[in-house]
């Protein structure tokens, strides 16, 4: 496992964000975990540090990457996990603060996270970039155009980011998770089998994956874990 990486998680505190922090500090990294509200007794661990912030700011999400460099010097992986669901109902029926809503936080957040980390990983010459998208991305369904286009689009972001730098020692994957059994989602849901849907835990070890070395030849990928729905 790579040694003394500072690993920069959004959305860390989350349903799945917290399998994912806790899978970086078990593989011995740095995290830096932001969500709108988080606190560093939040993970107990000494190389844990949590930075509140609001991505869908891009004044904050400039400053939590600026904030994570000024403390740790460097950021050697983005781990974008920051996301959310709204919608149950048709097109037609969709309102403009639903459509927003999944914009802001599914795709405005991430461009603005790319947009502040991309230059110092271009400048060192190295990263590792991660973003947690969902089966909707590649297969909409009904009554969540709004989910669907958010994440598509937030697939065609990273996938461009990994065109733009792959000469630069840069990786940018993408993870499409499909129904994943977390508490919020169990009590979305308490009559479906939960047994079904998929581990946060295998997701969060798949991140650590993508950010280390041994995944440097993978870049652009777009990677389905749907579990035993698939």
């Amino acid at each position: 496992m790579d040694n003394n990486r500072v690993v920069l998680i959004t959305g860390a505190k989350g349903g799945l964000g917290s399998f994912v922090t806790q899978a970086f500090l078990n593989a011995g990294d740095t995290v830096v975990g932001s969500s709108k509200s988080i606190q560093g007794s939040d993970f107990a661990s000494p190389r844990f540090a949590a930075m509140p912030a609001d991505l869908t700011d891009r004044g904050s999400a400039r400053q939590l990457v600026e904030s994570a460099i000024q403390q740790f010097q460097r950021i050697d992986a983005l781990i974008h996990v920051m996301g959310g669901f709204a919608g149950g109902q048709p097109i037609a029926e969709t309102d403009d603060a639903t459509w927003d809503l999944m914009m802001n936080l599914n795709v405005r957040a991430a461009f603005y996270m790319l947009r502040a980390v991309l230059p110092h990983m271009r400048k060192v010459g190295r990263g590792r970039i991660v973003a947690i998208a969902g089966r909707a991305a590649v297969e909409p369904a009904a009554n969540i155009s709004a989910y669907s286009a958010s994440k598509a689009a937030l697939v065609s972001l990273v996938r461009t980011a990994a065109l733009e730098n792959k000469e630069l020692g840069i990786t940018a994957n993408t993870i499409l998770p499909g129904t994943m059994n977390t508490d919020g989602n169990r009590k979305a849901d308490p009559q479906a089998d939960a047994s079904r849907w998929v581990p946060p835990e295998t997701v969060a070890d798949l991140a650590v994956f993508l950010a280390s070395e041994a995944a440097a030849q993978i870049t652009g990928a777009v990677i389905p874990v749907y579990g035993r729905d698939a």
